[in-house]
């Protein structure tokens, strides 16, 4: 008999709320380049390279929030890293049901024999040749029929995330996994960590897809049996699979850890084993600024800036500027994170609290909380950059070879100037090109369609006038994209 085929799956849930400003509701941090060059969902595509093993390693299975779709499409594709299925969740439920659809999925595939190595998309890992090893070792663990979690080494007494205490030995670079542990207070953490047994929980996991769903049953069966409706229920859609609304929607929410993990280790009786593997990789789950800020290179006094900044007698801060110019004097200790439509300001030991500001946004409706001046579309980009009694303006940009949806608005009209590329204009029944410095305008009322024809990105600026300029005002008659309401 082989070795089992090894299939990656990336859970790229996420709210947005721990790095705002610049991590949104409809773009949060996994899709920003926080750490290096690529973003983080393309870090831990990425990070698979080289990951080979006897039985095999699959393309990732990603599963993500349909509001997600276009952004993990567009930035896999960008690092030509296919996956081999994107799986929609209509509501984000935790981890554990986002696993069992997963696990379900592949099941119906055939593949309930092989291994799931299960991996947030929002995590750093700076030593790719160590996580390799570590999943090596958790490979040979799985394959005995453990579910097995990855402890982080810890390199401090760290409030800030869960812990897990080690049992046993189960040979080399390998425990029993003991207990879960809440976030700690601080002389608690120093405790755990003086005693070394106990790891961070890195929320990554690897474990046989039927022994997973053996589990998931056993100790959650609700779960379960939820999944099983929504992936009975999944449709195709274009290069998406889409679970049931309503029976995801209706299952209970719950992580990993709390639904299978805990109870197996208390439980080991019931037939189940858990083990948990070191991992020394440089990881962090980025889970506020105060992590960025160390996971960044940092200045003599211990400084770290981003983007166009000056610090002028300023110690331990993290500036991140994203389109002005930020100066800071004097100061210590604080995280100062600018966006075009909102600043954060912080004390760098308090910026776990900054989710009670997105929480107030929310609460009083306000869109700083969802999304960003400049708004991501399967077909490109577009921005905000005036509003006025009944005027819009905005920054438009189409990628090659990419078009809007054929539609109507009833309460405004459009004039479009074309600042970079060529436009393929529909209007009514004519289609025309409109190239650089020229313009056109799209009556209230008319069938319209714009598209970029060319090989580089369309820009150009759009003037909205009329009665209502929402969103919502549109009515669209054809879409490459199979979208709906938005744009």
């Amino acid at each position: 008999m082989g070795s089992p085929r090894l299939h990656p799956v990336i859970l790229s849930g996420g709210s947005g709320t721990r790095l705002w400003p610049l991590s949104r509701e409809l773009y949060p941090k996994q899709f920003l380049p926080l750490a290096g060059e690529q973003t983080l969902l393309q870090q831990t595509a990425l990070r698979l390279d080289g990951l080979d093993r006897p039985g095999g390693a699959a393309p990732p299975l990603v599963v993500c929030n349909e509001a997600h779709r276009f952004l993990v499409a567009e930035q896999l594709r960008q690092v030509e890293r296919a996956p081999a299925r994107i799986l929609l969740e209509p509501v984000g439920r935790n981890t554990a049901p986002a696993l069992t659809a997963a696990a379900l999925h592949l099941a119906a595939a055939g593949e309930e024999g092989a291994l799931m190595l299960v991996m947030p998309a929002d995590h750093v890992i700076a030593d790719t040749a160590a996580f390799h090893r570590a999943v090596a070792r958790a490979c040979e663990l799985a394959a005995a029929g453990e579910l097995v979690t990855f402890g982080v080494v810890p390199e401090r007494a760290e409030t800030g995330y869960g812990y897990i205490r080690r049992g046993e030995p189960l040979g080399e670079a390998a425990f029993r996994l003991a207990r879960f542990v809440e976030k700690p207070d601080a002389a608690t953490a120093r405790e755990y960590v003086d005693s070394g047994e106990y790891f961070w929980n890195s929320g990554m996991f690897l474990m046989p897809v039927g022994l997973w769903l053996e589990a998931i049953a056993r100790h959650r069966p609700d779960i379960h049996a939820a999944c099983e409706a929504a992936c009975r229920g999944a449709r195709a859609d274009h290069d998406f699979l889409r679970l049931e609304a309503g029976a995801f929607t209706g299952c209970p929410a719950d992580s990993i850890d709390y639904a299978v993990m805990e109870k197996v280790a208390a439980q080991a009786q019931d037939g189940l084993r858990a083990a948990v593997v070191p991992l020394a990789a440089g990881w962090s789950d980025v889970g506020a600024w105060s992590a960025l800020w160390e996971v960044h290179e940092k200045d003599r006094q211990g400084n770290v800036t981003v983007g166009d900044v000056l610090l002028e007698d300023s110690r331990n801060t993290f500036v991140a500027g994203n389109g002005r110019l930020v100066a800071a004097v004097g100061v210590d200790n604080l995280v100062v994170v600018e966006t075009p439509d909102a600043v954060l300001v912080a004390d760098r030991s308090r910026v776990q609290e900054v989710k009670a500001v997105v929480e107030r946004l929310r609460a009083a409706g306000r869109d700083e909380a969802v999304t960003h001046r400049r708004v991501h579309r399967p077909w490109g980009t577009y921005e905000t950059i005036d509003v006025g009694h009944r005027y819009q303006v905005k920054r438009i940009t189409v990628n090659p070879g990419a078009a809007l949806s054929l539609q109507m608005h009833h309460h405004r009209a459009e004039h479009w100037v074309v600042v970079k590329g060529t436009a393929r204009v529909t209007r009514g029944q004519e289609t025309f090109l409109v190239t650089e410095n020229e313009s056109t305008y799209i009556p209230v009322g008319v069938r319209h369609r714009l598209e970029n024809p060319g090989k580089f990105p369309l820009e150009m600026i759009e003037v909205q006038s009329g009665s209502y300029l929402g969103e919502d005002d549109i009515v669209r008659f054809e879409d490459h994209y199979g979208r709906g309401e938005d744009r």
